[in-house]
């Protein structure tokens, strides 16, 4: 039987790349099963996976999650602990803008390809009436990149996923500004399985719900940077969702 293929939101911080491949080692250990990480270094090619139905189980993305529930059947296991998507709108230190009203329309806007920080991001922009006709957006591979776009001057304001940002390091962050950080605290990245799995889901879910309380597991999460999981209702997955519609509009 083929394995089941795990993957991640491109969107994680390059830090805890080896946590997920211990992760991946510990999941498969715990359930018996034959399960291969799949990491994409782009969402259109993660999303062609999962088009293809090659994935069988993701740490998804809030933007995806509607698409994964919606086509593809996908169900909702586990959240972290604690842990929301939020997004910062920041520019260099030496900028003399010092909050979003002060930003002017031409204005170049450096972004990674995470979708639900980037929608986050142009919603915070409104107040200063910029949109994507009246700005310029460059395009980074991570948010370090965003950050060095602001630092050389080749960019006036970056949006970053707020977790990603407290992972810069401290010489970075000392030379940037954070004008405005979103409090939305219900989006978040979850970790989902399609229907090859759908009859594990409790066994799978019950795992990882008392992972912290495993001294391994425990070891494991803290490499992810999180400290448990806490289960994810459909209810709550459907909510999320149809938030995310809301917020596209």
């Amino acid at each position: 039987m083929m394995p089941y293929q795990f993957t991640v939101s491109p969107d994680f911080s390059p830090d805890h790349l080896s946590g997920w491949f211990f992760f991946n080692t510990w999941l498969q250990r715990q359930t018996g099963e034959a399960i291969h990480l799949e990491m994409y270094n782009s969402f259109q090619s993660q999303r062609e996976a999962i088009q293809r139905n090659e994935v069988d189980l993701i740490y998804a993305n809030p933007f995806d999650a509607a698409m994964l529930v919606r086509e593809k059947g996908f169900l909702p296991l586990v959240k972290a602990n604690d842990v929301s998507d939020e997004a910062i709108i920041a520019v260099s230190l030496d900028s003399a803008v010092d909050k979003v009203t002060r930003l002017m329309p031409g204005i170049t806007v450096a972004v990674t390809e995470d979708p639900d920080v980037r929608m986050m991001g142009m919603i915070m922009l409104e107040p200063a009436d910029l949109n994507a006709d009246n700005i310029k957006i460059t395009v980074c591979g991570s948010y370090v990149l965003v950050a060095k776009h602001l630092l050389q001057g080749n960019a006036d304001v970056g949006i970053f996923l707020a977790e990603a940002y407290d992972d810069l390091s401290n010489i970075t962050k000392s030379k940037l500004k954070i004008l405005v950080q979103s409090q939305i605290s219900v989006i978040h990245h979850s970790l989902m399985m399609g229907s090859r799995l759908a009859d594990k889901r409790d066994d799978i879910q019950n795992l990882l719900v008392t992972m912290n309380q495993d001294e391994k597991g425990g070891k494991v999460l803290k490499s992810l940077g999180f400290d448990a999981w806490i289960k994810v209702e459909d209810e709550e997955m459907e909510f999320m969702i149809d938030l995310m519609d809301t917020l596209a509009i």
